[in-house]
């Protein structure tokens, strides 16, 4: 399980900071979660005040959860303030080109998702996409535990540790190295210990959910394309800091390549969904965690899932 020293957090800024110019483009697989994420409002009856987009990149789930809830004032807060500026730029100019969007307004705001500038218990609803993965997940769910409001709901998603596993055995291969050597993907934390940190944090009956998603390419440049265009370049302290040799480079290529199915390169995804309310009592919600054979974390496993092309 990735701790918090092991995360670059500068290096994931570096990193959202070049793509976000291209980030509407390329990143499929944020938009893919959101809409499943959005799917699943439909079974959910709240009717926040305040609602917080936790790692909202350039806002692109703003405009959908103003139009679910148009009631409800939204806050975007992400820590690339190069997204944040250019997310604040196309939806300005969406909304000279069309008016029916001019309502949907949301106070932005560069922060760091363990130290939000907010008040105790200040949101109903918070929502986050994607973005648990480029820290440490523990001090995010205590601070969004603190924003919330009791009896408020936090619904996000983030990549488990199959994510990237073709990459990882590929380069694995190329350098003659176990799990020991340099980290060439972000790490990723299982979705079990994301559910203990949840009742650790004072939430309510926690719900954890996880599918496996494939995604192929044609080839190689593709496929990095896309990751790089997303903001999805490894941000692990220990990364390898120089280029890699030529000879290990063209090993990993082979060793990819062996994996080429029906002409294209596989890329295994494991998506994480999870939601879990505001303990009404925390005092209460610790007892409960304590009783002997009381299961409180519901979890459930959907491996197998569809494939897409890219």
């Amino acid at each position: 399980m990735p701790e918090s020293s092991s995360i670059d957090t500068r290096q994931v800024r570096r990193n959202f900071a070049r793509a976000a110019k291209d980030y509407d483009r390329a990143a499929f697989l944020a938009r893919e979660v959101d809409r499943r994420m959005l799917e699943r409002l439909d079974y959910v009856k709240i009717a926040p005040k305040h609602i917080i987009d936790l790692g909202c990149g350039t806002g692109g789930t703003l405009t959908a959860l103003k139009e679910r809830y148009p009631k409800a004032r939204l806050s975007g807060i992400d820590a690339s303030r190069a997204m944040l500026e250019w997310g604040r730029k196309t939806r300005n100019h969406a909304r000279w080109l069309l008016p029916f969007l001019r309502h949907d307004t949301a106070a932005l705001v560069c922060a760091d998702a363990a130290c939000l500038p907010l008040p105790d218990a200040c949101a109903d609803f918070v929502w986050s996409n994607q973005m648990l993965h480029w820290c440490d997940p523990l001090p995010v769910f205590r601070e969004v535990a603190r924003v919330l409001a009791p009896g408020g709901l936090f619904m996000f998603s983030t990549l488990g540790p199959d994510t990237l596993k073709e990459l990882r055995a590929a380069f694995a291969e190329s350098e003659g190295q176990g799990r020991g050597g340099p980290a060439h993907t972000q790490g990723f934390v299982d979705m079990h210990d994301l559910g203990d940190m949840l009742l650790e944090s004072g939430y309510a009956g926690p719900v954890m959910d996880m599918e496996v998603l494939t995604l192929t390419y044609p080839g190689w440049d593709e496929l990095l394309r896309e990751l790089r265009g997303s903001g999805g370049a490894c941000a692990m302290s220990n990364r390898p800091r120089g280029l890699m040799g030529k000879t290990k480079w063209r090993r990993m290529l082979a060793a990819y390549e062996r994996l080429r199915q029906e002409g294209r390169l596989p890329v295994s995804l494991e998506v994480i969904y999870g939601h879990a309310w505001k303990a009404e009592d925390t005092r209460k919600e610790g007892a409960d965690r304590r009783e002997g054979e009381r299961q409180v974390v519901r979890f459930f496993d959907r491996r197998g899932g569809p494939n897409s092309s890219v």
